[in-house]
């Protein structure tokens, strides 16, 4: 018997309405009747949107256009168009007229063929979820109903249809989650389980690792290369503690290509452990971003940085080498002094200078430089063919060698770096620097010795043949030619002789303008400059002079020449002239550097100085003895400030060579700048009453988050504060403001103090530069605060600006830095907690140990009159031997110990079974990062710099007594 699909389709719970191709309803079965409220006469042979029309008043209730657009696809491609969740408002006749009763859908368009195989209608089957979403038109998006009655009560029958209504909807989000996750920009996978199985991972994570099998695998397994790089050990931890782990630069090793080579790559890493209900962890979301480009470049950057400054120290050297061979008018001493500063500057064992006799066949050393011990090669002669042929024939076409023997055996030298003077296709000498054994080498150093002799043989040839000139009077034309300085020759009467080729090129005339007229003349703004009193002398003397000349050229440029002038045989002139403009430029320079150096060595002396007579006033006090109690503490008051202020003077000196040797390390973390805004204010306060400024605030009504360090960032505007508050007279205005713009936060101190020069608003931020202060430098400090903000805001991605308009009219410094989005500020922290206060007065036993007696004593005294019971002792022996009996609280441990190190006494302590328990401080002068890893691996608790700041052991100290017992141990 042949199955009743007719039947089948009008019995069906699923609601299933037929159209044709046309859209044409041609079939309805009971269930979608009664899902719509229709009757079947009412629908058949009308077209689907005129059954069932749009809303005039909300045409969108319906959405016509995706369930056209679904039907058309579904005719087009033969296959199945689903619409998970669909808005489509259903009409119903009422005598008011007809109603839109709003419903929610989950549809499914299933084509179905003909015989023939093409699509001869389509099957709706909409399922009615009206009573499980609801939609907010204002976000465009369907949200479940949520409350008691949120799932409605329904029947056996209607079960499945919800079910594969939900499951549509659930499919589709899923789906729509899956798409998001394979497009983020960011590499992310998640893990689950302590093995950390991979379960989903995007195309990013792929593209980072390589495209290899992963899904279902622990991370070992899927990526072994990766043993031994301490990630694993990072996951352990996370998936253990539940604490999010993030990492920067990280750098791994990863084979990306199967059987490939492996690479190097850098990644930023967020490993977010992941919680279920029950509050454990079930997995962790792993996020990595690829950064190697930005660390590679970094990384040249550094190396620029680097070459930047071989480029100046090689400029220095190249300026030195200039003037030095400048003094020297005899070529065999210009030979030797080449020798001496290349040899000395290049670490060689032997520099030496040879004349190449092409004719003998000869290489003849005139002068050599070599260190004690080493043997010399003046004076001798070297035949050409013991030179490496292949090297000679470099050296013939004017190249240089180097990293290979010159020649079989030689002396010793095992190795050379070889620089030709070819002229006129022919060698005529060699510059030697030799070592003994062969050495790599580098551009700068290649590029120095090439610049050096450079400058070497047109010294030599000028030497000769101004000694040729004085000897021989011989003036060749060729040799006059050929030199590399202007010369000029004067008779008596002051007309010129002659003028060769360069002098005629550096005076910017022809030889028609200057050969044969008076030197005044030409040059008439000459006349009673130091250059004609020089002539005059050299004129009448004899007695050669040089004169360096600020000149004026006739294009209108200015420069400077040197001038060296020698009296002529017939009692003329003759003189010598190059521009030096490039080297007195270069000079000033480093003049303004050496001048700021100076200055602020200086100033650091006094400001050193200064703290040093009120404490050995206090100290001669103290030993007159019968000292009233109120003196001995306004002594110790004056002493403990000082103290603290020398510190405050070392501390800036430090902070500043760690800021600009980027030794510093940073907290980042979101900072509420209103709070760094108090901070600062708190640190500035007392110089702000003592000069009876006004401060005016103007802060934003919502608090400005940043990333950054808050420690610095209050340093870096307490800097500011108090710079103001220094060069503001008494009783002046500060304004502190802070506002937001385009997405940055900015800071400006304004003051109207007094102000800044042009030139020093140029140069503010800069080290060793300050503003003109008064003799009795009674505004204190190392005018080092500029250059510390402008470094600590530079590492926070900020920038720095000062503006003045002139002296006497104040000065506004800002800072600028990026702004932490706003939605991001309330997850950042509130800022830390403020200190317990101290809840017990228990006092402790405490033990000091130091050889110094002066500082042990007076730090004994000081604990005693704060309660506690203190013993003293000046080796580590007797300490240990005493501990056994007293078993103190605190043991304050100095680390240079006369007889074993305070390291190895704290070792000692922490094995013993009456002192391990105890609190161990270590006091030094030393407070290196190193100094602190070495004190926490020999059992410290704590690491104190001295002088010891007591306000910060006191806060140890109560904190031990508060909780009765040894804190965790941590590099104070």
């Amino acid at each position: 018997m042949q199955p009743d699909f007719a039947a089948l389709f009008a019995a069906s719970p699923y609601p299933y309405l037929l159209v044709d191709t046309s859209c044409v309803i041609i079939g309805a079965n009971a269930a979608y009747l009664r899902a719509t409220g229709r009757v079947a006469a009412a629908l058949m042979g009308k077209h689907i949107f005129d059954a069932f029309p749009s809303n005039p008043a909300d045409p969108e209730s319906t959405n016509l256009e995706e369930v056209r657009a679904a039907i058309a696809r579904a005719i087009a491609t033969g296959e199945p168009q689903t619409s998970a969740l669909l808005r489509y408002a259903v009409p119903r006749e009422t005598p008011a007229g007809v109603v839109f009763d709003l419903r929610y859908w989950s549809t499914v368009h299933t084509p179905v063929r003909d015989a023939g195989g093409a699509v001869g209608f389509v099957a709706q089957n909409a399922i009615d979820v009206t009573d499980l979403y609801q939609f907010d038109g204002a976000a465009r998006h369907y949200y479940l109903r949520q409350g008691a009655d949120a799932v409605p009560d329904v029947t056996p029958i209607e079960r499945p249809l919800l079910h594969e209504a939900l499951t549509r909807i659930l499919s589709s989000e899923r789906h729509k989650l899956q798409a998001m996750f394979d497009q983020a920009p960011g590499s992310m996978a998640i893990m689950s389980g302590p093995d950390h199985v991979f379960d989903m991972v995007n195309e990013a994570y792929y593209a980072l690792v390589g495209r290899r099998d992963l899904i279902g695998k622990p991370a070992l397994a899927a990526l072994p290369e990766l043993a031994g790089q301490g990630l694993h050990e990072l996951l352990d931890s996370a998936f253990a503690t539940g604490e999010r782990i993030v990492l920067h630069e990280r750098r791994l090793t990863l084979q990306r290509v199967a059987g490939g080579a492996p690479e190097e790559r850098y990644v930023d890493l967020l490993y977010q452990p992941l919680v279920g209900r029950d509050g454990h962890v079930t997995g962790i979301f792993a996020q990595a971003n690829d950064v190697t480009a930005a660390c590679l470049a970094k990384s040249e950057l550094r190396g620029k940085v680097w070459q930047l400054e071989t480029a100046k120290s090689n400029q220095a050297f190249q300026l030195r080498f200039a003037d030095r061979i400048r003094e020297l008018d005899d070529a065999g001493r210009i030979g030797e002094a080449v020798c001496e500063m290349l040899g000395t500057r290049l670490g060689a064992a032997r520099v030496w200078y040879a004349d190449i006799d092409g004719a003998s066949g000869m290489a003849a050393c005139r002068c050599d430089w070599t260190p004690a011990g080493f043997p010399g090669q003046a004076g001798r002669g070297i035949a050409l063919e013991a030179f490496d042929p292949a090297a000679l024939m470099v050296l013939r076409n004017g190249g240089q060698v180097a990293d290979q023997p010159v020649w079989r055996k030689h002396d010793g030298a095992g190795a050379a770096l070889l620089v030709p003077y070819v002229k006129a296709g022919d060698l005529k000498a060699v510059l030697a620097i030799e070592g003994v054994a062969p050495r790599t080498w580098q551009d700068e150093a290649l590029a120095l010795v090439a610049e050096a002799a450079g400058r070497t043989w047109p010294a030599l040839e000028a030497a000769r043949t101004r000694n040729e000139l004085q000897t021989e009077r011989d003036q060749s034309q060729y040799i006059f030619d050929a030199m590399v300085e202007g010369f000029a020759v004067l008779d008596r009467d002051w007309i010129i002789l002659r003028m060769n080729a360069e002098g005629l090129r550096l005076a910017q005339r022809s030889a028609g303008e200057v050969i044969g007229r008076s030197h005044w003349d030409v040059w008439p703004e000459l006349r009673h400059t130091d250059a004609e009193r020089a002539y005059r002398r050299v004129m009448d003397t004899g007695k050669t002079e040089s004169v360096e000349l600020f000149h004026r050229l006739p294009d209108g440029r200015h420069v400077w020449m040197e001038i060296r002038t020698h009296r002529s045989l017939e009692g003329g002139i003759a003189f010598f002239f190059h521009d030096i403009t490039q080297r007195k430029a270069a000079q000033e320079q480093l003049a303004v550097a050496d001048r700021r150096k100076d200055e602020f060595l200086a100033m650091l002396a006094h400001e050193l100085r200064n703290p040093l007579a009120p404490i050995g006033a206090a100290a001669d006090l103290l030993q007159m003895g019968q000292v009233d109690p109120a003196r001995v503490r306004r002594t110790s008051e004056i002493i403990a400030r000082q103290v603290r202020h020398l510190s405050s003077l070392v501390d800036d000196l430090l902070d500043v060579s760690r800021v600009t040797r980027g030794q510093v390390e940073l907290v980042m973390e979101p900072v509420d700048m209103r709070q760094v805004a108090d901070d600062a204010i708190e640190q500035a306060m007392p110089l702000l009453h003592a000069r009876r400024h006004r401060l005016a605030l103007a802060l934003p009504p919502l608090a400005p988050f940043v990333t950054g360090d808050r420690k610095r960032l209050v340093q870096v505007l307490a800097n500011l504060l108090n710079n103001a508050a220094k060069y503001t007279p008494e009783d002046g205005r500060i304004t502190l403001a802070i506002a937001v713009e385009l997405g940055q936060v900015i800071l400006r101190v304004e003051d109207d103090g007094i102000g800044m020069a042009p030139e020093l608003v140029e140069h503010a931020f800069e080290l060793f530069t300050q503003a003109e202060r008064p003799s009795d430098r009674s505004l204190g400090g190392l005018g080092l605060g500029l250059a510390l903000v402008r470094s600590l805001v530079n590492l926070h991605g900020g920038t720095v600006a000062c503006a003045s308009r002139g002296l006497g009219t104040g000065s506004v410094f800002s800072v600028t830095l990026p702004r932490r989005p706003p939605e991001r500020d309330a997850a950042g922290d509130s800022g830390p907690a403020r200190e317990a206060q101290v809840a017990s007065e228990q006092p402790l036993r405490i033990m000091i140990v130091d050889d110094n007696v002066d500082a042990a004593a007076m730090l004994a005294m000081l604990l005693e009159s704060h309660g506690h019971a203190v013993t003293v002792e000046h080796d580590a022996r007797s300490a240990l031997e005493r501990s056994d009996m007293a078993a103190p609280d605190v043991f304050l441990l100095d680390i240079g110990l006369p007889d074993i190190s305070g390291n190895e006494l704290a070792r000692r302590l922490r094995a013993g079974a009456r002192t391990g328990g105890a609190m161990l401080v270590a006091i030094t002068g030393y407070g290196r990062d190193r100094d602190r890893i070495e004190t926490q691996a020999a059992g410290f608790d704590h690491h104190l710099v001295k002088p010891v700041d007591t306000r910060q052991l006191s806060a140890l100290l109560a904190g031990m007594r508060q909780s009765g017992k040894s804190p965790t141990r941590a590099a104070g």
